[in-house]
């Protein structure tokens, strides 16, 4: 991709964040479509580009009423619209599409209207040979490559514990948060164990809500009345939808492989980043993410948090909106992380960090089955 070639116009979450019983999964959809095109001054019929996921966009646009000439549904879990903003910037640097619009929604909490794409059955290779020993979903899944983590690095149950206490204090200075009240380390330990070492606090919320972003050319973001933000490195990878099948339980080659391809991309050096967003379901992301991209060395990441180098005031801050913990998390949580580098960016931040010119903000896919991460600028030299 072309650096600096193409820029976010468009961003916008729904109306509403946390509990909308009275809005199916498609019309949050299309609340958050109508919130970014309302950020632009664009109409529908602007739009030649539609990606989303756990909806089809065959569906989406066909609610909208939008005939797009480039369509994207690529859904490997959390980190899709991370790729998705990928793979849109590259269709636009080919001339496939002009103006993409990325769409999220997901009525994780009230479960009204939800699709049933995708989805697993005992044929699949995880049902055949993980599904018959009783995992439950994330909260099994992740445990087991955090605790040989967590064995080999001497990461403590106090460091994972601080993840929850930092996020928390970031989302106490966001008024959109679902949590904003002040937490301890003792009572994150303290808290309801769901599934070793996961207490309740280190486990993401359940929610409903959306986002949707609005990309386009470099050269048209200045008719739009938002602050533009471009995009300078993108990167994306798949490893193994099975957690058994992991290369390596203590690291990511997803978030390895996606992480260095944008970092090379953007040509920036880590001490150039003044912003990280780092997708945490569970308290444990934080830290696959902070060492895989090269934040923190091996085993690093634990002491790195609890020094509270990503809290307020620290040298790297870290998921500013609160993040999945404590902000909102609807299944798919990579919009969230999107718009939050986004708003930091344009310098309108709930917890705005001062002169942030560059943010980087990346996903996860399932249990490190998919990663994708997105670099981003204010500056358009």
């Amino acid at each position: 991709m072309k650096p600096n070639s193409i820029a976010i116009v468009g961003a916008a979450e729904t109306t509403e964040l946390g509990r909308i019983p009275g809005s199916g999964q498609i019309q949050l959809h299309a609340d958050a479509a109508l919130n970014a095109l309302a950020d632009t001054g664009l109409k529908l019929s602007d739009i030649d580009g539609i990606a989303t996921a756990g909806e089809s966009p065959t569906d989406v646009a066909h609610y909208l009423g939008l005939a797009p000439t480039w369509v994207d549904g690529t859904s490997v879990g959390g980190c899709s619209f991370m790729i998705h903003v990928r793979h849109a910037a590259a269709a636009i640097n080919e001339g496939l599409c002009h103006t993409v619009l990325i769409t999220h929604g997901e009525s994780g909490r009230s479960n009204i209207g939800r699709s049933m794409r995708g989805g697993g059955g005992r044929a699949t290779l995880a049902g055949q040979f993980e599904g018959p020993y009783c995992g439950m979903g994330p909260t099994t899944a992740f445990t087991l490559p955090f605790m040989r983590y967590m064995k080999e690095t001497g990461t403590t149950l106090e460091q994972l514990a601080m993840v929850a206490v930092v996020q928390r204090e970031w989302a106490a200075l966001n008024p959109r948060a679902t949590l904003r009240e002040a937490t301890s380390v003792e009572e994150v330990m303290n808290d309801r164990m769901i599934a070793y070492p996961f207490t309740k606090s280190e486990c993401c919320l359940v929610t409903d809500g959306g986002g949707a972003l609005i990309l386009t050319t470099a050269e048209r973001a200045k008719d739009f009345p938002q602050k533009p933000v471009y995009i300078v490195g993108t990167g994306e990878s798949v490893e193994t939808n099975m957690i058994s099948q992991m290369g390596d339980f203590t690291s990511s080659r997803a978030f390895r492989m996606a992480g260095k391809k944008a970092l090379q991309e953007a040509g920036i050096q880590h001490s150039d980043v003044d912003h990280l967003m780092i997708y945490d379901a569970f308290a444990h992301l934080p830290f696959y993410g902070l060492e895989d991209l090269g934040f923190c060395g091996k085993g690093e990441a634990g002491a790195f948090i609890w020094e509270r180098n990503t809290a307020i005031g620290g040298e790297l801050p870290l998921n500013t909106n609160g993040g999945g913990l404590s902000y909102m998390h609807s299944g798919m949580y990579g919009m969230y992380a999107l718009q939050e580098s986004v708003r930091q960016m344009r310098g309108i931040a709930p917890a705005q960090i001062k002169d942030a010119k560059l943010s980087v903000c990346h996903g996860v896919g399932g249990m490190f089955a998919a990663s994708g991460t997105i670099i981003m600028t204010n500056d358009p030299s």
